[in-house]
């Protein structure tokens, strides 16, 4: 196995990137409004992706750090990282994007990012590449359908993602909740999840850990909500370590 030390990363076309976040991400899916797509190489081959762009609740978000402007923060919507590369590569290949986003996109001042804790993990990465925990909040954004089938809430609520929606549609239709409310949500994006509750669409058990790197270190002083300690990830029981439940830190 190679060091860390020994990729590369460098810009990459946003079809690069959806294509490699669909072959090695847990979701296989991509975030829409990604703007900013930064490839890692190892042995000249792509083989992991950071997809930046701006968050869906911006308006939720731009508060978190005070006197924040509208273009002055971003959100790292996916990173993917095939299991080809060398160990401690995810921290490495974090500090290189963030020196890259302080040379190249000097507007920014901090970076929002969202760890999985329902299906992937508690942010390990995050937390060894000098992000601080700033929420801890039980999942009520990846739901499963009575199929099995998994959806995000956005997805099924924002009116824009149409073949999720197609295939939610079809789902309530399905489930005798009757066909109107399922065309309904096909043909307005769902105002909300009462039809997909009706039809047996439930939250996962899980949580949802948001983490914050201070591209301007001045900002953290303007920080409007607490930092967590991380023990209390396993406190409150919102461990996870590829897809595990797990009560302690992995590395």
């Amino acid at each position: 196995m190679g060091k860390a030390k020994n990729i590369e990363l460098r810009p990459i076309s946003r079809n690069a990137a959806n294509l490699l976040v669909k072959r090695v991400h847990y979701s296989g899916k991509v975030v829409n409004n990604s703007q900013l797509h930064i490839g890692v190489f190892y042995d000249g081959r792509l083989e992991g992706a950071m997809q930046f762009g701006p968050s869906l609740d911006k308006r939720k978000l731009i508060g978190l750090v005070e006197g924040t402007g509208w273009n002055e923060f971003v959100e790292l919507n996916r990173m993917a990282f095939s299991d080809a590369l060398p160990r401690n590569s995810e921290s490495r290949a974090l500090a290189i994007a963030m020196r890259m986003l302080r040379k190249h996109a000097p507007h920014l001042k901090w970076v929002v990012s969202f760890a999985d804790a329902t299906q992937c993990g508690d942010g390990t990465i995050y937390r060894a590449s000098g992000f601080v925990l700033t929420g801890i909040k039980a999942n009520d954004q990846i739901w499963t359908a009575p199929t099995g089938a998994r959806f995000s809430r956005t997805s099924l609520t924002d009116g824009r993602s149409k073949n999720q929606q197609a295939e939610a549609a079809e789902i309530v239709t399905l489930s005798r909740v009757t066909a109107t409310k399922g065309k309904h949500i096909l043909n307005s994006g769902g105002a909300s999840m009462e039809a997909f509750k009706a039809a047996g669409f439930e939250p996962m058990d899980g949580y949802q850990l948001r983490y914050l790197y201070f591209l301007d270190p001045a900002c953290r002083a303007a920080l409007t909500v607490p930092v967590i300690p991380f023990e209390r990830i396993w406190e409150v029981g919102a461990g996870m370590y590829r897809g595990e439940k797990v009560d302690e830190q992995r590395v």
